[in-house]
This record gives C-alpha cells, sequence and structure tokens, in this order.
C-alpha cells in the first residue's frame, strides 16, 4: 500500500490514493473482466492510453500488490498482467461503482431527451 507520511483521517485514504492515478480503475476493471492479459493485449483494450502511462500504472499497482507480472523468456519476451487477491478484493467495488456510473449515465440520457422535447415542444 502507499506509505503515507501521516496517519490517515480517512481509512480508505490509502487506497484512493492509489486508485486515483490515470487510467488505474480502467486496468484493474479490464483485467477483472478479461483475466491475466499480456502487455500488448492490455494497451489495446485501453484505447489512448500509451505505453509509457501504461507501463508506470502496471508498475504501481504490481509494487502496490494489486496485481502480478509474469515474465516468462520467450523471444520476444512474454509478460502476462493479472489481478491478485487484494487486486480481486476490488471486484464488489467496481461492480458498485460500474452500477453508479450505468444509473448516471441513464439518468443523463433521459435528461437530455427531456430538454430537447422540451425544445422542440416550444
Amino acid at each position: 500500500m502507499t506509505r503515507l507520511a501521516h496517519e490517515p483521517s480517512c481509512p480508505v485514504e490509502a487506497v484512493f490514493r492509489i486508485l486515483m492515478g490515470s487510467w488505474t480503475m480502467y486496468i484493474l476493471w479490464t483485467l477483472r473482466k478479461d483475466g491475466p492479459l499480456r502487455f500488448g493485449a492490455l494497451k489495446r483494450r485501453l484505447d489512448g492510453v500509451s505505453a509509457k502511462v501504461l507501463t508506470d500504472r502496471l508498475r504501481l499497482l504490481e509494487s502496490e500488490g494489486l496485481i502480478y507480472r509474469e515474465h516468462k523468456p520467450t523471444i520476444p519476451p512474454e509478460v502476462t498482467y493479472g489481478l491478485t487477491g487484494n487486486g480481486s478484493e476490488l471486484g464488489d467495488a467496481l461492480d458498485a461503482l460500474d452500477s453508479v456510473a450505468r444509473r448516471w449515465k441513464q439518468r443523463a440520457a433521459t435528461a437530455m431527451k427531456q430538454k430537447s422535447h422540451i425544445r422542440n415542444a416550444s
């Protein structure tokens, strides 16, 4: 876990500090949904992420014990990433966030339709 210089007042602060990074939640979500993936396959699923950012995020998640990195010394090298037990524990939280995101998306779509209907009726 992230080492904090002070004792957090919120018990989940250390977890939030890890998850706040760009692409982090998307990486964890993808590995949870699709299972272990090689670097190239993971990069293709994360449309728009650079190799540098993906590498940085993967290193951080590995150092925090949320993902594992399996290296096979083949030519070319085969490197696979997957969730550890700790990473898998985030599954329920990711599912809950997914539910919230889907509800918000539906509400936003409904609100847009209502606004469009009101404008067209005027």
